[in-house]
């Protein structure tokens, strides 16, 4: 769930989100520490480092930090419940994030290494101003910019390099010439207010035009999620469909589980899908759509009752073709991975009127009767087969034939081998 980035406002619609942070405490005794699960997205919707309010949280508790970025883990040293670093976020927000003029987020941090000053500008309002620096996160701040402030770190850095070539005798003859032709440079040197300048050129205003509409982008993946479970599933079904009808569904199995995933609907993706994918020749569409159905039922039983009620619906909407042909369709599920044994036996247990109709649900399970006998005889089979002899069961043979209607039993002979005919004509003599 997601809450506003300034939670003393309590509008709904209110545009600025963040996800709520997540805790989990490792460890016990003197090596107990709390891991903040989710503090990279926590900190990517406040536009800070994640190290910032990891920080904070270890200033105010008087706990040591950990930071292991490449794995995205930061610890705070004990135990912490996440309502408490909530509440404590909050004030890292009001310090270090919201504009003071306008309380709004979109806030930028600029360090002045050679004053040792944090400064802070708002792209809402174009308010400009200094951080108060006497709480302690400010000093690790100085020392660990934001990546955006590294370009302007490098250029003192480059400035000291000149003025010390300058110092060592470096500008006779024709090392003066270059010197000469990089003085604007050493003026620039001494304008402290070059960190404020605003590039204005095309490149760096189409750049800035992409930050904001990436952090538009991800406001609008947050409000998604904020709506009913039914506009979310009518917003995947309209991705599916778009997908289909531009030609592409062949190869956007990946997107179409990215974007179930993102809007908490994985388990009813193939209800959608067999919806969309499937008509009255859903055998060979079985084949053709087999890997964008796996990446939903694949260990997902809840997905594979959803894929059940799908094909319930396709059966009452094509009942003439489909309704002769359940059982042979079920098998083709069930061959494909796509349906388990037990998910269709709990299903074939009980008719229910969720999709159909209780008379259309009753006839469903009827024609399912031949496929659903030969499972739970082919589970008693493997069952028993510890029990009875080996060449016993070798004289049952289950034959599923794709042009008919109902499965069959057929009771096959044993091949004698050569072996055992000589062993007969041994004994004969």
């Amino acid at each position: 769930m997601s809450l506003n980035v300034n939670r003393s406002v309590l509008d709904q619609f209110y545009r600025y989100k963040m996800p709520r942070i997540i805790a989990k405490v490792e460890g016990k005794g003197n090596g107990i520490k709390t891991v903040i699960v989710n503090m990279v997205d926590v900190a990517k919707a406040l536009n800070r480092p994640p190290t910032y309010p990891t920080k904070f949280f270890g200033c105010e508790l008087g706990a040591q930090t950990q930071f292991d970025s490449k794995n995205d883990r930061y610890i705070v040293n004990g135990s912490h419940e996440a309502n408490k670093l909530q509440d404590m976020l909050d004030g890292f927000i009001r310090k270090f994030v919201l504009c003071p003029e306008c309380d709004n987020p979109e806030t930028d941090l600029h360090i002045n290494p050679k004053k040792q000053t944090i400064g802070n500008s708002c792209k809402a309002c174009g308010y400009r101003g200094m951080l108060d620096t006497r709480h302690k996160l400010c000093t690790f701040i100085l020392k660990n910019p934001p990546e955006n402030e590294s370009g302007s770190v490098k250029k003192e850095k480059e400035k000291k390099n000149r003025k010390k070539d300058k110092e060592n005798g470096s500008s006779g003859g024709e090392a003066g010439n270059h010197n000469d032709i990089d003085a604007p440079d050493a003026v620039d040197g001494n304008d402290d207010d070059d960190d404020w300048a605003e590039d204005t050129t095309e490149e760096a205003q189409r750049r800035r035009m992409e930050e904001i509409s990436e952090h538009a982008k991800g406001l609008t993946l947050s409000e998604d999620l904020e709506k009913t479970l039914e506009e979310r599933v009518n917003i995947f079904y309209n991705f599916v469909k778009q997908k289909k009808d531009s030609g592409a569904i062949d190869s956007a199995d990946k997107d179409i589980l990215a974007e179930a995933e993102r809007l908490d609907v994985k388990a009813m993706g193939p209800l959608i899908l067999s919806e969309l994918l499937f008509d009255e020749n859903i055998r060979e569409q079985i084949k053709k759509y087999k890997r964008h159905f796996l990446r939903f039922c694949h260990n997902n039983k809840k997905a594979q009752k959803y894929l059940l009620g799908g094909f319930e619906c396709l059966v009452k909407l094509h009942q003439s073709q489909l309704l002769p042909r359940v059982s042979i369709i079920l098998k083709a599920l069930y061959d494909a991975d796509l349906l388990e044994e037990d998910v269709i036996l709990a299903w074939a247990e009980k008719v229910s009127k969720k999709y159909v109709s209780k008379e259309l649900a009753k006839e469903i399970h009827a024609k399912a009767e031949p496929f659903v006998k030969w499972l739970k005889e082919a589970e008693e089979e493997s069952e028993g087969s510890e029990e009875e002899d080996e060449a016993d069961e070798d004289n049952v043979e289950v034959v599923y034939s794709s042009s008919a209607r109902e499965l069959k039993m057929e009771t096959t002979k044993p091949a004698k081998s050569e072996q055992e005919e000589d062993d007969i004509d041994i004994d004969a003599i």
